[in-house]
């Protein structure tokens, strides 16, 4: 089993247990309650709240990076390069914008290939050379191929479903009980642990999701642009450059940041607690990819 296929294994099974894990502390509240009108309800929000943001991603990530769409006659050789790219894989042109922030990052988005758009930066462009933003283009259109955003939205609705159900876990824990047990203590302490637990685990899993797909695009983006080693590099002076000019972190920023090719924020290089593998091991995967 090659690496990619095995990242592919890796995102089902974590989804897997996300589900699990959804459907364990659904199984509790449905049994400390006695009724599964709370799983319903916290069901339907959470798949209405998760289609909303994944038809509507696009348009939500390049409004929070205040990006402008530019034609073939402003940037010939950003559009002549993803062109190349999107025939070479058999699919369509996506939208392309620039975002004005001086901090080097890119990232794509879109319900689907269709409806797909790549971002890059101000800083990124001046940045990189021609060759490094080939091959960072060539990752975030695998992104928007593998339906990562897609991936990502299930993953980030799931999450948020046990949070919700969770908050009213807590709340029924601190009410005293249920009508089954709230004369055990053992039990009262065992919802208020799985009420404290689950929301953690949930978000755990999103963020290992997070980091699986993007070790997928680093290896198919090199697949497409045949050039592991000017994707080792762009990485290389992205990391330096989103250390010494970081965003500022908003719930604007929060909601694209997993988005991006490099973490954007400063102080958020812990790989469990990230969104984005350690950068070190990602460069190190393309390099061994390139024979080095």
């Amino acid at each position: 089993m090659n690496r990619s296929t095995l990242n592919g294994v890796k995102t089902a099974l974590l989804l897997g247990v996300l589900w699990a894990v959804l459907l364990g502390i659904g199984g509790a509240l449905a049994y400390a309650t006695g009724s599964w009108m709370y799983i319903i309800v916290f069901g339907v929000l959470g798949l209405g709240s998760t289609a909303y943001s994944y038809w509507n991603s696009g348009k939500l990530a390049i409004r929070s990076m205040n990006a402008r769409e530019v034609s073939e006659a402003e940037f010939p050789w950003y559009h002549q390069t993803v062109r190349e790219l999107a025939q070479k894989a058999g699919k369509p042109m996506p939208r392309l914008y620039i975002s004005p922030t001086p901090s080097p990052n890119a990232f794509a988005t879109g319900r689907n290939p269709e409806n797909a758009a790549v971002c890059v930066t101000e800083g990124i462009l001046g940045l990189l050379s021609e060759r490094e933003l080939r091959a960072v283009l060539g990752h975030e259109l695998m992104h928007v191929y593998n339906r990562d955003i897609l991936t990502s939205s299930v993953a980030a609705g799931l999450a948020g479903i046990v949070s919700s159900i969770a908050q009213l876990f807590m709340w029924m824990g601190m009410m005293g009980g249920n009508r089954n047990n709230n004369s055990n203590p053992i039990a009262l302490i065992g919802m208020l642990f799985m009420a404290l637990l689950a929301p953690i685990a949930a978000s755990l899993i999103q963020l290992a999701v997070s980091r699986t797909r993007e070790y997928d695009a680093d290896h198919d983006g090199a697949e497409l642009t045949e050039d592991p080693l000017g994707l080792a590099s762009a990485l290389n002076k992205i990391s330096g450059g989103t250390a010494r000019t970081p965003l500022k972190e908003t719930p604007a920023m929060d909601s694209v940041s997993h988005m991006m090719i490099a973490n954007p924020f400063a102080g958020k290089g812990r790989a469990l607690f990230s969104t984005h593998p350690p950068m070190a091991d990602r460069i190190k995967r393309l390099e061994e990819m390139a024979g080095y």
